[in-house]
């Protein structure tokens, strides 16, 4: 656009100053025209010039921005989930809990290596104004590298999620069933439940896969229960690591089977002289069609003096859950479940639960439940505990 202004404007003032002198002859006219039109065509060769190095920075700049942030979003997922819960308790206050709320990043470094994070927020805030404590916790639940160094074997470095059980690594709430998770794996296994270290994680032959892992461990008091000792990698003392084995076989068709086997040399970290703890876990699922059952037993065999003074030097428990899908939005489930904390007690008395109800799907990510708990004993003897839940829940 600018182009023909400036050469009309060279054009006009050139013919103005000529006009200030006396008429030139045709020879002096004709001469003057030909240093016009040279100074005219290095004016063009200029503003040329500068035409395309500004299009080609504006280009690259371009370009580049694009190119970034085109890298960026490739190698970099953003998730999350989330679960509110209202639970009508027969024999207690009523409660309403935004139980969690979690963020997940993972980056992608190279074909090979990567990295995953978790971070949760539990039951709404971390600290209340008026006592200067709350119900809820910030945690990091994983930041791990996974490296794949050879084809069908990786490993995890970092903080991880421990290989056990049906919902330690999966336990999004669209992907259960029930509003509150199970309590055999919640007070057994026990879930959600990671830890520090290296975990190794592969493919044996088509459909038989292993995880081997060297990791911090718990750190209970002398006779405690399992899910109290949790460290949660915060400070955690390592004086005693734990080692986690697993096998999965999923080579048939709708059919998962796996065992975990896990040994710490002291529970307590040093506490008492010595507590060996053993854990044994085996599950099953089984999926045709509309139909899937699950199936799991868990068991903490501890050797230790405390604990075999109040009957927890086993602690155990087991459950049978079958589903059916009625259509692709509605499910309804039924849980049996038993567990105590106290099993190596002669006289304790088994936690029997009896679970029933419903999901509904408004969107494959996105679950709306329903659902009944009746306890048919308790170690206390009561029942304040039977409710009827009812919960939202999604992820992304």
């Amino acid at each position: 656009m600018f182009k023909p202004v400036i050469l009309a404007t060279v054009v006009a003032a050139s013919f103005s100053a000529q006009a200030a002198d006396a008429q030139p002859t045709n020879s002096e006219l004709l001469e003057l025209l030909k240093q016009q039109q040279a100074e005219i065509e290095v004016l063009k060769e200029q503003i040329t010039e500068a035409d395309t190095k500004i299009n080609a920075t504006a280009d690259a700049v371009e370009s580049g921005m694009s190119a970034g942030s085109a890298t960026w979003a490739e190698k970099t997922t953003i998730g999350g989930y989330g679960e509110h819960h209202f639970n009508h308790f027969e024999d207690k206050d009523d409660q309403v809990d935004a139980h969690r709320f979690v963020m997940f990043m993972s980056h992608q470094f190279s074909d090979n290596i990567r990295l995953f994070s978790e971070v949760e927020l539990e039951h709404g805030l971390t600290v209340d104004t008026d006592d200067g404590s709350g119900p809820g916790e910030v945690e990091l639940e994983q930041a791990y590298i996974e490296w794949d160094y050879t084809a069908g074997h990786s490993v995890q470095i970092g903080q991880f999620l421990i290989p056990v059980g049906i919902i330690n690594e999966t336990h999004e709430p669209d992907t259960f069933y029930g509003t509150e998770r199970n309590l055999v794996e919640k007070n057994i296994v026990p879930a959600t439940w990671w830890e520090t270290g290296l975990l190794f994680n592969g493919e044996i032959q088509p459909g038989l896969a292993y995880s081997l892992g060297i990791h911090s461990g718990l750190s209970t008091d002398d006779g405690g229960k399992i899910r109290d000792g949790r460290q949660k990698s915060a400070k955690a003392t390592a004086e005693d690591l734990a080692y986690t084995g697993r096998l999965k076989y999923t080579a048939i068709a709708g059919l998962e089977l796996a065992a975990t086997i896990q040994l710490q040399k002291n529970i307590t970290q040093g506490d008492v002289e010595s507590a060996d703890a053993l854990l044994t876990e085996l599950h099953a699922i089984y999926n045709t069609g509309p139909f899937t059952v699950r199936a799991l037993w868990a068991n903490w065999d501890i050797d230790g003096e405390g604990f075999e003074a109040n009957g927890r030097d086993e602690q155990s428990g087991w459950y049978v859950e079958p589903s059916y899908k009625v259509s692709e939005k509605l499910g309804l489930f039924a849980r049996y479940s038993e567990y105590n904390n106290n099993a190596g007690e002669a006289s304790s008395v088994d936690n029997e639960i009896w679970e029933y109800g419903l999901n509904y799907w408004i969107n494959p990510r996105v679950v709306l439940k329903a659902d009944y708990s009746d306890y048919v004993t308790e170690n206390n003897g009561s029942a304040d505990n039977d409710a009827f839940n009812l919960g939202v829940g999604w992820s992304f």
